[in-house]
Protein backbone atom coordinates (compact mmCIF):
# COMPACT_ATOMS: atom_id res chain seq x y z
CA UNK A 1 0.00 0.00 0.00
CA UNK A 2 3.16 2.65 0.41
CA UNK A 3 3.65 2.30 -3.35
CA UNK A 4 0.17 3.57 -4.28
CA UNK A 5 -1.39 7.09 -2.66
CA UNK A 6 -4.65 5.12 -1.95
CA UNK A 7 -6.09 1.66 -2.17
CA UNK A 8 -8.40 2.59 -5.04
CA UNK A 9 -5.10 3.36 -7.59
CA UNK A 10 -3.72 0.08 -6.37
CA UNK A 11 -7.27 -1.80 -6.89
CA UNK A 12 -7.74 0.46 -10.63
CA UNK A 13 -3.81 -0.21 -11.52
CA UNK A 14 -3.67 -3.58 -10.06
CA UNK A 15 -6.41 -4.41 -12.30
CA UNK A 16 -5.32 -2.75 -15.52
CA UNK A 17 -2.27 -4.31 -15.76
CA UNK A 18 -3.87 -7.94 -14.54
CA UNK A 19 -5.96 -7.82 -17.73
CA UNK A 20 -2.78 -6.69 -20.09
CA UNK A 21 -1.24 -9.89 -18.60
CA UNK A 22 -3.91 -11.62 -19.28
CA UNK A 23 -4.42 -10.44 -22.95
CA UNK A 24 0.18 -11.24 -23.03
CA UNK A 25 -0.79 -14.71 -22.43
CA UNK A 26 -3.69 -15.68 -24.47
CA UNK A 27 -1.70 -13.90 -27.60
CA UNK A 28 1.49 -15.86 -27.19
CA UNK A 29 0.57 -18.23 -29.83
CA UNK A 30 -0.80 -15.64 -32.75
CA UNK A 31 2.70 -14.29 -32.44
CA UNK A 32 1.57 -10.63 -32.51
CA UNK A 33 3.64 -9.22 -29.41
CA UNK A 34 1.62 -6.23 -28.96
CA UNK A 35 1.15 -7.25 -25.06
CA UNK A 36 3.65 -6.59 -22.57
CA UNK A 37 4.94 -9.62 -20.84
CA UNK A 38 5.14 -9.90 -16.88
CA UNK A 39 7.87 -7.46 -15.43
CA UNK A 40 8.88 -9.45 -12.22
CA UNK A 41 10.54 -13.20 -12.75
CA UNK A 42 9.92 -14.44 -9.36
CA UNK A 43 6.22 -14.77 -8.48
CA UNK A 44 4.69 -16.97 -5.81
CA UNK A 45 1.42 -17.50 -8.25
CA UNK A 46 0.79 -17.26 -11.77
CA UNK A 47 -2.34 -15.63 -11.54
CA UNK A 48 -2.04 -12.17 -13.42
CA UNK A 49 -3.50 -10.27 -10.52
CA UNK A 50 -0.61 -12.05 -7.99
CA UNK A 51 1.68 -10.60 -11.44
CA UNK A 52 0.05 -7.42 -10.96
CA UNK A 53 0.44 -6.79 -7.43
CA UNK A 54 4.32 -8.04 -7.37
CA UNK A 55 4.97 -5.43 -10.18
CA UNK A 56 3.58 -2.59 -8.16
CA UNK A 57 5.61 -4.17 -4.79
CA UNK A 58 8.38 -3.91 -7.04
CA UNK A 59 7.84 -0.39 -8.25
CA UNK A 60 8.30 -1.84 -11.89
CA UNK A 61 4.82 -0.42 -12.79
CA UNK A 62 4.10 3.30 -11.23
CA UNK A 63 0.70 5.44 -11.76
CA UNK A 64 0.79 8.61 -13.49
CA UNK A 65 -1.91 10.72 -14.07
CA UNK A 66 -2.87 13.62 -16.51
CA UNK A 67 -1.64 17.13 -14.78
CA UNK A 68 1.73 15.00 -14.62
CA UNK A 69 2.48 15.19 -18.21
CA UNK A 70 1.29 18.78 -18.34
CA UNK A 71 3.76 19.71 -15.49
CA UNK A 72 6.88 17.59 -17.35
CA UNK A 73 5.95 19.33 -20.55
CA UNK A 74 6.08 22.84 -18.48
CA UNK A 75 9.16 22.22 -17.15
CA UNK A 76 10.77 20.77 -20.16
CA UNK A 77 9.88 24.38 -22.18
CA UNK A 78 10.96 26.18 -19.29
CA UNK A 79 11.81 30.06 -19.72
CA UNK A 80 12.04 29.17 -23.66
CA UNK A 81 8.52 28.07 -23.53
CA UNK A 82 7.22 31.81 -21.58
CA UNK A 83 5.14 32.67 -24.25
CA UNK A 84 3.91 29.27 -25.48
CA UNK A 85 1.04 27.43 -24.87
CA UNK A 86 0.62 23.56 -23.44
CA UNK A 87 -2.30 22.44 -25.13
CA UNK A 88 -3.95 18.88 -23.23
CA UNK A 89 -5.23 16.87 -25.66
CA UNK A 90 -8.25 14.73 -25.73
CA UNK A 91 -11.91 16.05 -25.86
CA UNK A 92 -11.92 19.26 -27.81
CA UNK A 93 -13.86 21.36 -25.63
CA UNK A 94 -12.24 20.15 -22.18
CA UNK A 95 -10.93 23.24 -20.27
CA UNK A 96 -7.96 22.61 -17.85
CA UNK A 97 -7.00 24.80 -14.84
CA UNK A 98 -3.61 26.09 -14.35
CA UNK A 99 -3.20 22.60 -12.30
CA UNK A 100 -3.76 20.47 -15.51
CA UNK A 101 -7.09 19.43 -13.93
CA UNK A 102 -10.32 19.67 -15.68
CA UNK A 103 -12.32 22.49 -15.25
CA UNK A 104 -16.03 22.37 -14.23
Amino acid sequence: MSKVDSKYTLVHLSARRAREINAYYHSLGEGLGQYTPPLVDQVDSNKPLSIALEEIAAEKIVTSYPGDARHAAEELLGNEGAGAEVVALGAPDAEVDADGEPSA
